[in-house]
Order: structure tokens, then C-alpha cells, then sequence
């Protein structure tokens, strides 16, 4: 295959750090796809993996590319790959280790990619797979949720946060949560209620809520406490050595570590199709123009993603 554009990186560090650049595009392995891009979707977990904060996971080789959410077209399967084939519009996301979506072209494994919902753009779709996947495991799968119970999303209005509250409320649960004073008319329009500033007194909601999701990670473990109701459940997704310790232990906190799975990413999609799941984006700039955006993205957090396109 003759060489594609992507933004990589040589070393560990700042958003200076990155380069658009020609690389060759490996073919796809044994359970893999390769896949023209056509958008990719910036996350948090990407300044993580870039600045060296999660190398014990993605490992010390470079190049390497940046970037896990996207969406396009297959050009290519491995073998073993029956369920997609050559021209599918899909949206998925690269492993962990290998990353490299905001490219021309990235190759996946097959089941951590699945269907595009047609009514769906390509911005549209490439902004689900990280969050959606997060939430939908969190709420749901992690946190058993059933209708007629109840939720605390701690940060509701953050990708993952946006997230839960929408697989909840579909879910027949209601749905409380934290924001900005200035973010309240957008999570009351999401139907969130009831709502709160971050530095809130968590005894004024003692005991109502059967899910208590932090996605932010800044919730004290007191507070978390006192808003489950008994045999209630509280998940982190921002991992620390002492949140793991807690996790292991008897009781109700939990963290999760989202993975791929065919029957959750699909299950996000399908929502999405739906107009059940919906992420705004704050964004859209061609990849010739990604790297000064991701730099003004991580310097000045917004609301709604930033999607990089390539045609």
C-alpha cells in the first residue's frame, strides 16, 4: 500500500511533540481491518498516552500514532474476518497500544468495530466509540442498572458524563448530576435533576441515588458514600493505584477500565442511530489542521468534541 498521513510522535511529551507525517500502513493481521478514515475523535485518554502517563500500558516503541475513536470505510480484512468486509461504513476503535486513528488510514481488530448507523455523519459517528463504550459499561454492565432506579453522574455534561445521562435516562432511570453554575440550562435540557455545582454537600442528597457514576474523578469517597442508598453502587473511571486497592476490596466502589466488546460498541451505535445518544461537536478541522487544534483544545477545555477529518 503506498504511504498515508498520520500524526505521530517520537517521543513522550507536550503537544509539541507531534508531527504530521507519512507512514506505511500496516496490513491487516489475523481478526483485523484496515479502514479509510474519514473523521477521528480527540479524547482525554489521548494527552494521557502522548505526555508517558499511561506507558506501563501503550509500551515505549515509536513512532507512534495518536488517536482511538473513529469512523470510515473498510479497505481491507484479515484473516478470520467474516462479519465486516471491503466498503462498510463503519466506526470503531483502535487498541490501546496501537492507536494511530488520526490518520488517512488505521487498521482495528474486527470487535472493536462495528456497523455505522446510516443516518449518522461521519463527525457523528467517530465521537462515540471512547465515551459511549465508557458510559454504556459503567451505567449498565457495571452498574447494573434497572429502570425505576436512580443515578449521580458526577461531571454530566463531559463526554462520558453527556453519555451516562442519556443510556440512563433510555434505561427508565432518573438521572442527578454536577456541573459548572453556567452548564445548568444544558443539563436540565438533557432531563438531569437534580443538578449541582462540583463543591456540593453531598448530605443534602444522602441515600437517593442507586449508581453513583464519578467521571471526573474529583468526588470525594465520603461524598460518594453518603449519596448511595444501601447495597448502591460507585464507579470511577479515572484510575489510581489506591482507587484499584478500593476496588479490589469488599464494599461498593468500583473502577472501570473500559474494553471493546462487539455487543456494547453496537449497543452505542444503535443508540446513536436511535437519536437516543447524541454528543455535540464543539469542533470539525481537516487533518492538515489537527495538531495546533488539539493543542488549543487541550489549553482551553470545551464543551463537545473535537473531530478531525480527512476528506
Amino acid at each position: 500500500m503506498t504511504p498515508a498521513k498520520r500524526i505521530q510522535y517520537h517521543e513522550y511529551g507536550g503537544p509539541e511533540v507531534l508531527r504530521l507525517e507519512d507512514f506505511q500502513p500496516a496490513p491487516p493481521g489475523p481478526g483485523e481491518v484496515q479502514v479509510r478514515v474519514k473523521a477521528a475523535a480527540a479524547n482525554p485518554m489521548d494527552r494521557k498516552i502522548r505526555s508517558g502517563e499511561m506507558k506501563l500500558l501503550t509500551g515505549r516503541k515509536f513512532p507512534r500514532g495518536l488517536g482511538h475513536d473513529f469512523a470510515g470505510v473498510v479497505i481491507a480484512v484479515g484473516d478470520g474476518v467474516t462479519r465486516l468486509g471491503v466498503g462498510d461504513e463503519v466506526l470503531g476503535g483502535a487498541s490501546l497500544r496501537a492507536a494511530g486513528a488520526f490518520a488517512e488510514v488505521v487498521v482495528a481488530e474486527e470487535n472493536a468495530v462495528v456497523a455505522k448507523p446510516a443516518n449518522l455523519s461521519w463527525e457523528e459517528a467517530a465521537a462515540l466509540p471512547v465515551v459511549g463504550l465508557t458510559a454504556f459499561q459503567a451505567v449498565v454492565n457495571l452498574g447494573r442498572l434497572r429502570a425505576g432506579q436512580a443515578v449521580f453522574i458526577h461531571g454530566c455534561l463531559g463526554g462520558v458524563g453527556r453519555s451516562a445521562a442519556q443510556i440512563a435516562l433510555a434505561h427508565g432511570a432518573s438521572v442527578g448530576g454536577s456541573c459548572r453554575d453556567t452548564a445548568v440550562p444544558e443539563a436540565r435540557d438533557l432531563g438531569i435533576s437534580p443538578i449541582v455545582d462540583f463543591d456540593f454537600d453531598a448530605a443534602k442528597l444522602a441515600k437517593r441515588f442507586d449508581v453513583v457514576f464519578d467521571t471526573a474523578g474529583t468526588l470525594p469517597v465520603r461524598a460518594a458514600r453518603t449519596l448511595l442508598k444501601p447495597g448502591g453502587r460507585a464507579i470511577d473511571i479515572n484510575p489510581t493505584p489506591a482507587k484499584f486497592v478500593r476496588s479490589a476490596l469488599p464494599g461498593p466502589f468500583r473502577v472501570l477500565v473500559s474494553k471493546a466488546t462487539l455487543a456494547d460498541l453496537d449497543a452505542v451505535a444503535q443508540a446513536a442511530g436511535k437519536g437516543i445518544l447524541r454528543l455535540p461537536v464543539a469542533r470539525s478541522v481537516p487533518l492538515g489542521e489537527a495538531i495546533a487544534a488539539l493543542t488549543d483544545f487541550e489549553r482551553s477545555p470545551r464543551r463537545g468534541k473535537l473531530v478531525i477529518t480527512t476528506s
